[in-house]
């Protein structure tokens, strides 16, 4: 998200904080912050520093400069909807799911103008919508609900604080504007509310234009988004003719098997129909409707800008090395090889159920996913084994590198990352996508420029 408003330019960032160590190089390394342990807190104001440690830990009190804005949002995985069961998402029942109340104790102490709050779409979910009507409360009602938060986390001071307005609460699909990738995740912002007491029409103004920015409702993105052949192969799709009819012709053998019920089905609905023209297909297959084909040229162009902005244009990332190790192929077990080779783009496990590459359980839509060339990802996660890494588009290839799930995240590739493979891959899953925290910083200028 730092890096987004980094990208979208005029913001200095004070202060960032994680509990674990790995990030918090990452972090340094690329924004220069000093990293500082929770424990050693009494000199940590006087440059922008990563506070590594609990986040309880940390008191506000000693931030004396003002804050336009505070952005952040609680460990997801209590309210997440991959956890499964409504009761293993317990929310705020649990420890980990109030961490939330930290938040708004930042929120208190240091009173910006504008706060961000980025969670899972599942947070809406979780516990019958309770934790979320919960944190929305919270933020509308600060001098009311103070007290109560202030008996959940403690460290608290006994100010009037100004409540806030809620200018956008809704899931953002991150590939309707820009990012490569299905990743849906749940923005709120507010903005303080004392700034627009004596002007609610351009309070009402800008919060369209916030809804109409974040929702993508004018983003060309939104009906020709980008593509994982793209960003890997650093071109626009025009240009991609020769390597997405490659791509695709690899899998002809795959097609004339037709010796179990799943391939004989992609066969008849997917195979059959390809054009291997990589614009036709495309267009086709994101549901490009035939009225809109004539805007295609233009917006890819804009694909092309994007790929420059993100240093990705001409630069095949399966071809660069990067210094920080972030590309390297892991080895994989020859038995994985075989059952990638019999999975084609945008199917899973489930494809070669009752086959020799089984694999056992159910629910396993995630495992051993391929990316299709020309749809957007299925969203990056940070974590797991067997089978969820992420896995590419071509035939001879299998989990993906860091840097290409890097890329489906759109961090550009000047951005380095510390920390062990799992660590990176920890780092990259959990981030908001940069053009998305873009988005965001240019929808929080709006409100700040009041």
């Amino acid at each position: 998200m730092d890096l987004g408003f980094y990208m979208a330019e005029g913001f200095r960032f004070l202060l960032a904080n994680d509990v674990l160590p790995a990030p918090a190089l990452t972090y340094s390394k690329n924004f220069n912050h000093s990293i500082v342990c929770v424990g050693e807190i009494s000199n940590i104001f006087n440059g922008p520093v990563y506070l590594v440690g609990d986040i309880a830990e940390i008191d506000f009190e000693g931030i004396k400069k003002p804050v336009d804005v505070l952005i952040g949002g609680p460990p997801c995985q209590d309210f997440s909807v991959v956890r499964g069961p409504a009761q293993e998402r317990r929310g705020i029942e649990v420890r980990r799911g109030r961490l939330y109340a930290h938040f708004i104790r930042a929120l208190i102490h240091l009173q910006p103008k504008v706060f961000v709050f980025e969670n899972v779409p599942g947070l809406k979910s979780a516990n019958k919508g309770l934790a979320y009507r919960t944190i929305l409360e919270d933020f509308s009602s600060l001098n009311l609900r103070w007290r109560e938060i202030r008996e959940l986390v403690g460290n608290g001071n006994t100010c009037t604080p100004e409540d806030y307005n809620i200018v956008f609460s809704e899931i953002v699909d991150s590939s309707r504007l820009g990012v490569p990738q299905k990743r849906r995740r749940l923005i709120i912002i507010g903005v303080r509310k004392d700034l627009f007491e004596s002007n609610i029409m351009k309070y009402h103004t800008l919060k369209d234009r916030v809804v109409e920015l974040l929702k993508g409702v004018k983003c060309s993105f939104a009906t020709y988004p980008l593509t994982p052949l793209e960003v890997f192969e650093g071109k626009p799709l025009p240009d991609l003719k020769n390597e997405y009819r490659k791509v695709m012709e690899e899998y002809k053998e795959l097609a004339e098997h037709t010796n179990f019920k799943e391939l004989k089905k992609w066969v008849e609905n997917t195979w059959s129909s390809l054009s291997l023209d990589v614009v036709e297909d495309y267009l086709r297959i994101n549901n490009v409707t035939e009225y809109k084909f004539k805007f295609a040229d233009k917006a890819f162009e804009e694909h092309e800008v994007l790929l420059k902005k993100l240093g990705y244009y001409g630069r095949n990332v399966e071809r660069s090395e990067f210094a920080d190790g972030s590309n390297r192929n892991a080895r994989e077990a020859e038995k994985v090889l075989e059952r990638m080779k019999m999975i084609p783009p945008d199917q899973n496990c489930e494809f070669v159920r009752g086959t020799e590459w089984e694999v056992e359980g159910r629910g396993l839509s995630l495992i051993y996913r391929r990316l299709h060339p020309l749809k957007p990802s299925y969203t990056v996660v940070a974590y797991g084994g067997g089978g969820t890494w992420g896995y590419h588009y071509r035939i001879d290839r299998a989990r993906l590198t860091n840097r290409e799930r890097a890329r489906l995240q759109t961090f550009p590739d000047f951005y380095s990352f510390e920390g062990t493979t799992a660590e990176v891959r920890a780092q990259i899953g959990e981030a908001v996508p940069p053009i998305l925290g873009e988005k965001i910083a240019e929808a929080v200028k709006l409100l700040i420029s009041v």
